[in-house]
């Protein structure tokens, strides 16, 4: 009993409390049964929940839960100084103090060896990071209990600080007013089903149900029961099987892999993240609709997506409307250009320019500066569209930095910018402009793959070579008189073409996750570099059919998870709510039989979502 109890109640950070693990659902019946007990006393339950939170934290985070702790308090102070603030000025200098107090706290922890490494490179130094909090923590024991040479990343950081800056922005434009309770405050900070990892909750939209009763009819029962089991079979079954039986193998040595099972790789990640995340989402909305609580939207099948824009207004929805109405439109979103527009991917450029340590990215970057500013001058008529493209892409830029101060990460948010803004030019125009355009991207990167030899140009090649084909034929057919609409068949080569490019550009996303901050760079920039040989040069297609039989489980698993993935909405719909409506004691059959087929899907170690790391 002695050691069962402080294994119960301590932080182990070999077995942090993961949706995953059995202790979770062991302590979520628990929260359940004293909820049935608190019955319709709001403050109570809204107070028992903080707690139970706040514990959870704890046992995910360990001693971090000082720095919830923290952030809950001040931000709570500070949203009722800009609401009593008597002039427009003091409320924009209190709002000025909560957004540098919240965005230093998120910068110290995860950008620290970002900003180091970038002064040592433009001053020669050879600073290193050191732990403040952990000193601090030694000095408080009187011991060195935690190490001081290297800063570790809390879990969910991301996502409870751009909660509270949500909140004191919201009672700046005088959306909410701010709330009188600390541990109502608290509880919708540290709501603990999307706190490590979302969705990101604004205020105006989760505070409310704060003081409504509890309420879960029959149909929302079974809903919530659905989604968590939708969370755990898209976790185990797809995500995690796929990760540890292929994806990371291929990723951790990507030089011993062919270029087709390379390929295979990149659409397997596709569908793992996919399936992590948003099943993370479908287990967090189904545990917080069983308290009587409803999460956001966070993904509305992304891969459906028809072009660039589009899957960003399906993936991490809550991300993407945070990053609109507190960055986009504030910098001038698609009516105007702002000093913040300019300031923001000046300095993004120049972050670049030195991360790459390349003299010929300065050189195409000051050129590309310049041909915009001379257009924006010499058209006025242009300006607005050149200003909503800038927008746009220091929205993209800075939430690739937001998933990871790194190279790649920057590479991979920039990616995602350009194919939103060639998506803006590529729609208003018609057929035949496409097709020169397109020809003529083609034809320079078949100049720069004859001249160089390198492979980003090769495959550069086949997939402009690819769309090329398919625009001819469709300018062909107009001109030879067709007059039949294909909106079908436009529309399933517009999704496949998106979905391409957005594999492609995740291989550098994917070669930024999981590593040592401290070499982050280095280590994402050969993975990228070797596995974008492989892709263009290591192709032996006498070796197919054995890979294909080799992988077989694998490679079934990603097609079976991508067609269910693309299945028509309104199908999706209806087997939900058939499954809510049937009677209990089915459910209870089909949630022993689901969860008996998942977990002989599980893996040896318990495998972390990936957005923990954000």
């Amino acid at each position: 009993m002695n050691d069962i109890i402080p294994g119960l109640l301590g932080y182990d950070s070999n077995s942090p409390l993961l949706f995953t693990q059995f202790y979770f659902w062991a302590f979520f019946g628990v929260v359940l049964a004293v909820l049935s007990l608190l019955g319709k006393r709001i403050a109570m339950r809204n107070a028992f929940l903080c707690a139970a939170s706040f514990f959870f934290y704890y046992k995910s985070s360990g001693m971090f839960v000082s720095l919830l702790a923290f952030t809950v308090v001040f931000c709570f102070f500070c949203g009722k100084n800009i609401h009593k603030a008597p002039t427009p000025g003091k409320k924009k200098a209190h709002l000025l103090l909560g957004l540098i107090a919240n965005l230093g706290i998120l910068a110290y922890f995860k950008y620290a060896y970002f900003i180091t490494n970038l002064i040592n490179d433009l001053t020669n130094l050879h600073l290193k990071v050191w732990d403040a909090f952990a000193w601090i923590g030694n000095s408080v024991a009187g011991s060195n209990l935690f190490c001081v040479d290297n800063i570790l990343l809390p879990v969910g950081i991301s996502f409870f600080i751009f909660q509270s800056i949500s909140y004191l922005m919201d009672i700046y434009r005088g959306k909410i007013e701010p709330l009188n309770n600390l541990l109502d405050f608290g509880f919708f900070v540290s709501f603990f089903p999307q706190l490590v990892a979302g969705p990101i909750v604004r205020a105006n939209t989760f505070i409310p149900q704060l003081h409504k009763p509890f309420f879960l009819g029959r149909r929302q029962f079974g809903i919530a029961i659905f989604w968590i089991l939708n969370g755990l079979a898209k976790k185990f079954i797809l995500s995690d099987y796929i990760a540890v039986n292929f994806v990371d193998r291929v990723f951790t040595n990507p030089d011993m892999y062919s270029g087709f099972e390379t390929l295979w790789a990149l659409f397997g990640y596709s569908l793992q993240v996919y399936a992590d995340f948003s099943g993370y989402t479908d287990i967090a909305t189904g545990v917080a609709m069983l308290m009587g609580f409803y999460l956001p939207m966070n993904f509305n099948s992304p891969y459906k997506a028809p072009n660039p824009g589009n899957f960003w207004k399906r993936w991490h929805v809550s991300l993407s409307q945070w990053l609109q109405h507190y960055l986009y439109i504030p910098l001038g979103g698609n009516r105007e250009a702002s000093f913040g527009t300019y300031c923001c991917i000046l300095t993004i450029a120049l972050i670049g320019t030195i991360l790459s340590g390349n003299f010929w990215v300065a050189i195409v970057v000051g050129i590309v500066t310049v041909i915009i500013s001379v257009v924006a001058f010499l058209k006025p008529e242009t300006r607005k569209k050149i200003n909503t493209n800038l927008n746009r892409m220091n929205t993209m830029l800075l939430g690739g930095l937001w998933h990871g101060a790194s190279w790649n990460f920057m590479i991979w948010g920039g990616l995602n910018g350009l194919g939103m803004v060639v998506f803006e030019f590529w729609k208003n125009r018609d057929v035949y402009v496409r097709t020169l355009v397109i020809m003529l991207v083609a034809l320079l990167f078949l100049f720069l793959d004859y001249r160089y030899e390198l492979p980003a140009f090769r495959i550069g090649l086949i997939w402009t070579g690819a769309i090329f084909l398919g625009t001819f034929l469709r300018m062909l057919y107009n001109l030879f008189g067709g007059k039949q609409s294909f909106t079908t068949l436009e529309k399933v080569w517009a999704i496949g073409q998106t979905f391409v490019f957005v594999t492609f550009t995740r291989l550098f996303f994917r070669s930024g996750s999981n590593l040592d901050p401290a070499e982050a760079n280095k280590a994402a920039w050969n993975t990228t570099k070797t596995m974008i040989e492989q892709l263009a040069t290591a192709w032996n297609t006498s070796t197919i059919g054995d890979m294909l039989f080799a992988y077989r489980f694998v490679f079934g698993l990603i097609i079976a998870g991508l067609i269910i993935h693309w299945l028509p909405t309104h199908f999706k719909r209806w087997y939900r709510i058939n499954f809510a409506l049937l009677p209990l004691p089915v459910i209870a059959l089909l949630v022993t039989i689901v969860v008996f087929v998942v977990y002989q899907f599980k893996t040896a170690d318990l495998q972390a979502f990936i957005y923990f790391q954000f």
